[in-house]
């Protein structure tokens, strides 16, 4: 859990936000304040299951403790500056940071699930050709509390009825990039103290950063997904670069050494591109490759990029390998596109909003 940040002398700079904080820092925080230590638990109900939106608002604290608290701390506001509705309730929203910086993430109805795809930082340096966030570059990590923040705005535009059960961090940005962020995110998402989300219904994607990987399933209870989409070094060096530092072999062999918690397993994500990844001599490497892991594989419809080659495979080619999959004793889905008519793919509405035409 260590991010390398600085102890709490008793004061913070003024625009630290309390959302970033974990059990242990409020704390000592509290102690500084010469409170007692149960104050703590008070307060983080207030932020995280209660959503304060101010101390103001905690009338159970002292008020000497509040104004401790508002001195040096602020909790943050989400701001949705953008919500696109698909017309078959997709929801994508652009949440401007307090930078002016703006991020991307996804509310995705299902039948029996409500997930939200959550972004890590603003742009991706993993500059995957498929990827409408690589043509950002990276502009930088987000904190924790930014990561957090999309979970509240999500919920601000839920209807009556509705609620997140799952969460991703599949939107904008390499997750184990920002990894030290990210375990501190994770951690309050799951603890009773914060969110109390289960960290079965939390997923992990990554392009393939190995040594991250291992450190993620050590030290979280997470689920973790492998962005794979190619099965030779050659295609995959060109869909995603990080292949030329991690090659195929590197990556598969350290899936197969990952601490696999019981019950779990990794998904293999295969974005499905028509002539390039698609062929049954593709899906029969897969089989090859992955079969001998305890994982499954999730094939998703590509959402064409404006000026890119690339194009989706139609549903037989999908289907057909899907069969061969399956005919390898491969547990393999497809995941319907959802959202098309929203730009709903990563990093699009971001380029909508951003880019001139």
């Amino acid at each position: 859990m260590n991010e390398n940040r600085e102890p709490l002398p008793g004061a913070a700079p003024a625009s630290a936000d309390f959302r970033d904080l974990t059990l242990v820092e409020v704390e000592q925080l509290v102690a500084n304040a010469g409170e007692r230590s149960y104050r703590a638990r008070q307060i983080l109900h207030w932020v995280h299951a209660r959503a304060a939106g101010s101390f103001d608002e905690m009338r159970d604290l002292p008020a000497s403790l509040r104004n401790y608290l508002k001195q040096s701390f602020t909790i943050g506001h989400p701001v949705s500056s953008f919500v696109s509705r698909s017309s078959d309730g997709t929801r994508k929203l652009l949440i401007r940071l307090d930078d002016a910086e703006e991020i991307e993430s996804v509310i995705i109805p299902t039948e029996k699930r409500m997930t939200l795809c959550m972004s890590s930082q603003v742009g991706c340096a993993m500059a995957c050709e498929f990827c409408a966030t690589a043509r950002m570059g990276l502009h930088r990590n987000l904190t924790s509390s930014e990561m957090l923040s999309q979970i509240l705005a999500a919920r601000r535009e839920l209807a009556v009825g509705e609620e997140l059960t799952n969460f991703v961090f599949m939107g904008m940005g390499e997750p184990l990039a920002n990894y030290p962020r990210l375990v501190r995110t994770l951690a309050i998402m799951t603890s009773e103290w914060g969110m109390g989300i289960s960290p079965r219904r939390i997923t992990v994607s990554t392009v393939g950063l190995v040594p991250m990987m291992e450190r993620l399933l050590s030290e979280t209870p997470v689920n973790l997904a492998v962005s794979l989409h190619a099965t030779t070094n050659e295609l995959r060096d060109r869909l995603a670069p990080i292949n030329k530092r991690y090659p195929l072999e590197v990556l598969l062999d350290a899936c197969r050494n990952l601490p696999i918690k019981r019950r779990s397993r990794i998904t293999f994500e295969y974005v499905m591109l028509a002539g390039v990844n698609d062929s049954i001599a593709d899906a029969r490497r897969l089989v090859k490759l992955i079969g001998p892991l305890r994982g499954k594989v999730n094939l998703i419809f590509y959402n064409p990029l404006p000026d890119s080659p690339l194009r989706t495979s139609s549903r037989a080619a999908v289907e057909d390998f899907q069969a061969i999959l399956k005919n390898g004793n491969l547990t393999a889905t497809i995941r319907e596109s959802r959202g098309l008519d929203i730009a709903a793919a990563c990093g699009q509405l971001y380029a909508e909003q951003h880019i001139p035409a």
